[in-house]
């Protein structure tokens, strides 16, 4: 895992839910940047095939942990557990990406994906997105400043 000021980042495994029958597991790149408060980018690198990255809300992946999210294109929903008590955290969701009729199907473990959100949540809170989009923007403008007054200057 590595994380800078403005960016968190983490590799997870994930099955990639091919059949029924078959399945492989591959390494995917979870990325969340402060320049982008709202989205969360997954990085699937395939076997054979230039890796692939998908963009969706923050938010959706954090409810889908909980419960089914998303209704397009990306949905999030945990996997039950045979036998687990109520209320009991998932430990497992799959998450589904469409485009048009092709899909597909991931599962992943939440406990990586909690962390994830978590160190995202250190960088910009859920509900202060705008704040930091804001922040972001005051502070490029207040180098851009002071950059053209030395420029000046010298």
């Amino acid at each position: 895992m590595r994380e800078s000021v403005q960016a968190v980042q983490a590799e997870v495994m994930m099955s990639f839910l091919v059949s029924e029958e078959l399945s492989f597991r591959i390494p995917v790149e979870l990325r969340y940047e402060s320049t982008d408060p709202y989205a969360v980018r997954l990085t699937f690198h395939l076997p054979g095939d230039a890796p692939v990255t998908w963009a969706f809300g923050r938010e959706l992946l954090v409810d889908g942990v909980n419960g089914a999210s998303g209704e397009g294109d990306v949905q999030v929903t945990p996997v039950e557990r045979v036998g687990g008590a109520v209320g009991e955290m998932p430990g497992e969701v799959h998450i589904r990406l469409q485009v048009g009729a092709d899909q597909a199907l991931f599962r992943a473990g939440v406990a990586p994906l909690i962390a994830f959100l978590d160190r995202t949540d250190k960088l910009v809170p859920l509900g202060q997105e705008e704040t930091g989009a804001d922040f972001e923007s005051d502070l490029d403008e207040a180098l851009d400043r002071i950059l053209a007054e030395e420029q000046s200057a010298g």
